[in-house]
């Protein structure tokens, strides 16, 4: 497994649709493989594939937080939320892609998603709470939305200022 550079915002390839996958092969389970490490590493609690660079519809995430509690790593290959509560809640968010920067996002509060597995299988769940909020927020990425394009224009223009100073004083470094 290989720890995987983050692309960091503003960089096209996040603003961009990444492509079905359709029936994982050994590369796509390395890839999701990589992509926990990557994410468990930053650390995270999920990962899109559009954020190491890679197009594809596959995301990881790992929602489980608690002290000594069994972690719950999943890869999921083109998600699609097929349904949304009408109750939304709003979550203070962050990006991998977006260092140090938070901001309150309002979501529907449950989603059922379908995907394919590692092994080719279709699987559907419900999710909620924070597993909710990370599924929608990783589904975005993948449909090259950010959580910051949820943001007021003045909020969203202050964020990406930010990240392109970060990136230069990391291209100085």
């Amino acid at each position: 497994m290989t720890i995987r550079p983050i692309i960091i915002h503003p960089d096209p390839r996040l603003k961009t649709r990444a492509v079905e996958i359709g029936a994982p092969d050994d590369e796509i389970r390395a890839l999701a493989a990589d992509m926990l490490e990557t994410m468990y590493d930053a650390p995270g609690i999920g990962l899109a594939a559009p954020q190491v660079g890679v197009m594809k519809r596959l995301m990881v995430m790992d929602c489980i937080k608690e002290e000594g509690a069994e972690p719950r790593p999943m890869a999921l290959l083109d998600p699609v939320v097929e349904w949304s509560s009408d109750e939304l809640s709003t979550y203070e968010e962050g990006c991998l892609s977006i260092p140090e920067q938070y901001a309150d996002v309002e979501r529907p509060a449950e989603v059922e998603v379908s995907w394919t597995d590692l092994d080719g299988a279709r699987r559907h769940e419900r999710f909620g709470g924070l597993w909710a909020v990370c599924v929608q927020h990783e589904i975005d990425h993948l449909d090259g939305k950010l959580f910051i394009d949820y943001l007021k224009p003045m909020r969203r223009q202050m964020i990406t200022r930010k990240m392109q100073k970060l990136k230069r004083e990391k291209a100085r470094a």
